[in-house]
């Protein structure tokens, strides 16, 4: 590539995206790039000269859900025609199996992003995901401090010899390869960005262990946590990107698997009696598959939300707040280790570790 300026765009929680950004910009300094860093959440201008056709551009996101997180979507929805070479990369979840590291699975993430963008004129140049340590601890236990390094130093290695790729002037497209599972998985993308984020951001809580010291309120890039009844509460803003869990001083935002099997109790219920007893011999149009699909989530967010709200006034009392506590995974240690991503030593700018 001849152009000098790269300008990197990213969204990261835990770090895992702010990692990969700093390594990128590392290693464009090494040829010669004039390298600026953004954080998409808040941020509200963009430099005129970012679109220009000698500028070149990355993208790095975290993956949810098979996808780009709706405040990376809508920042690439906004941002503004032009030119410029494109790099798109994401962060997705990384296993470490002995020493193989267990690919995540990137969905619709690339092709979506890239056909968005390419239809606002850009070219497209790469195509690169990073399987950074999975930090989604509220679907499964916490990966341990060896796997955590390991991960951070293979993949560290893994961007220096992309970044020798494409700022040589080459492309890099090896994610196609995995094109088939990618598109298999498509619908549990769009069922994720219309239906399970908006799930999941119900089943945070904080335990009595919280000191209302307000730092995952003020630190939350969505602006998602706001203070109801004397503990925090998650709105459907939130990007489930583990942020406030991972940074919590005192270990007590948890996740409410207990919480979350009795509300499915009561779906099942309510759904059972409205889809298959008594409403459908009056109503038979409930039982065609678009209605009924469409009824069932909107029951179950229905109750979702009802019994978060009911949970959140119920927490004052000790019976109740045990009772969250321990029906939830992420409290127990052989489950619970909260993640962030290794810091960064600064180093002209950017860095190391």
């Amino acid at each position: 590539m001849s152009a000098q300026r790269l300008f990197i765009f990213y969204f990261s929680g835990t770090g895992n995206s702010r990692n990969v950004a700093h390594w990128l910009a590392e290693e464009a300094q090494k040829h010669s790039f004039e390298t600026h860093l953004f954080y998409v959440a808040g941020l509200e201008t963009i430099p005129p000269e970012v679109v220009d056709e000698q500028s070149v551009i990355a993208f790095i996101s975290p993956v949810h859900g098979f996808n780009y997180p709706p405040v990376m979507l809508k920042f690439l929805s906004r941002f503004p025609r032009g030119k410029a070479k494109v790099l798109l990369l994401n962060t997705r979840a990384g296993m470490l199996i002995g020493k193989w590291v267990t690919p995540g699975l990137s969905g619709i993430t690339f092709y979506f992003a890239g056909v968005l963008l390419a239809i606002k004129g850009y070219r497209i140049r790469a195509m690169f995901p990073v399987d950074m340590p999975s930090n989604w601890i509220s679907l499964h236990p916490g990966l341990n401090a060896k796997t955590i390094l390991f991960l951070h130093q293979k993949n560290k290695i893994r961007v220096e010899e992309f970044a020798e790729i494409v700022f040589s002037g080459k492309r890099w497209f090896k994610s196609l390869r995995e094109m088939i599972q990618d598109v298999v998985i498509w619908p549990v993308a769009v069922l994720y960005y219309f239906v399970g984020r908006f799930i999941l951001a119900k089943t945070y809580y904080a335990s009595n262990s919280c000191n209302n010291c307000g730092l995952c309120i003020r630190e939350c890039p969505v602006h998602a946590i706001s203070e109801i009844n004397g503990h925090p509460f998650w709105s459907f803003n939130c990007e489930s990107c583990m942020k406030c869990m991972g940074n919590c001083p005192t270990k007590a935002i948890e996740t409410a698997h207990g919480f979350v099997v009795g509300v499915y109790l009561i779906y099942a219920f309510v759904a059972s009696v409205f889809f298959y007893g008594y409403f459908t011999q009056f109503i038979p149009i409930i039982q065609h598959p678009v209605l009924k699909f469409v009824l069932n989530n909107l029951i179950f967010i229905s109750i979702l939300l009802l019994g978060y709200r009911l949970i959140h006034i119920l927490l004052r009392f000790k019976l109740v707040n045990k009772l969250m506590i321990y029906t939830s995974l992420t409290h127990y240690k052989w489950w619970g280790r909260r993640y962030k991503a290794l810091k960064l030593k600064e180093e002209n700018g950017f860095g190391g570790y």
